[in-house]
């Protein structure tokens, strides 16, 4: 992180801001960039100040998030993942029709500890039906685990990266203190009114092909079948006649 630090100062070091404004301006246009062509960006940060701000600018732009413990395995085994997903709509498919009422009180409260902690990893992530294609975390120190995974996986990587980091572990880093929930939330702040409007962007897009498509259909169903070709007459060749033979003089 030397080339970031602007300074130190009784042992505390100062960030080069203009530095991070650069960084930021580079990771903005790549998640415009992915969102654009239709990717999602998985948000981590589940360091207590950082918690509240990732869950709202993940909902506001409609990302997938994880501001619980991340566990291990999330997107190297994402099948056993996607396992425990389709197990927690079913309980609250249960739920909702009340077919939990079939079980006794015990199992009733057994399966209500069941989705309740499901629902405390698993709610961020609950529609992720593939792999992001890009990962936003805050604390890459924190989160090592999922950093590991995303390098493991050829996922890219912005990340707030503060002096205690290493820069290299990730694609595109952004200097800044991330423990300050203000630095935090000025930053998400940006990358969120970036990926908004990408999606708005994206969303435009495919509504408008989806229309160009249902109209070309009709189209093509009332468009008249070509006629069918009259079929070849066959060529007659004619028969040259025989020469007449020459008539018989009469007796005398």
């Amino acid at each position: 992180m030397k080339p970031f630090i602007f300074d130190a100062r009784n042992g505390i070091h100062i960030i080069d801001l203009s530095q991070t404004l650069t960084q930021l301006e580079a990771a903005v246009e790549f998640l415009i960039v992915t969102v654009r062509k239709g990717g999602k960006v998985l948000f981590v940060g589940t360091k207590k100040q950082a918690q509240q701000c990732v869950t709202d600018t993940a909902k506001e732009c409609g990302q997938f998030y994880v501001t619980e413990r991340w566990l291990g395995g999330t997107m190297t085994n994402f099948n056993t993942i996607k396992t425990s997903i389709k197990r927690l709509r079913e309980i609250e498919k249960m739920e909702a029709d009340g077919s939990i009422n079939n079980y006794v009180k015990q199992e009733q409260a057994v399966i209500r500890r069941e989705v309740a902690r499901l629902h405390k990893y698993f709610d961020g992530i609950r529609s992720m039906d593939k792999l992001p294609a890009a990962l936003f975390v805050v604390d890459i120190k924190r989160e090592h685990n999922a950093v590991a995974e995303a390098c493991k996986l050829k996922i890219p990587i912005v990340a707030l990266v503060d002096t205690n980091c290493d820069p290299d572990l990730v694609t595109y880093p952004i200097a800044a203190n991330d423990d300050a929930i203000r630095s935090v939330r000025t930053i998400m702040a940006t990358i969120g009114q970036a990926i908004t409007q990408a999606n708005a962007e994206f969303e435009s897009k495919r509504s408008r092909r989806l229309d160009a498509d249902q109209a070309a259909a009709p189209a093509a169903e009332g468009q008249p079948a070509p006629a069918p070709e009259a079929p070849a007459m066959p060529v007659v060749t004619p028969v040259p006649e025989a020469p007449a033979a020459p008539a018989e003089p009469l007796p005398v």
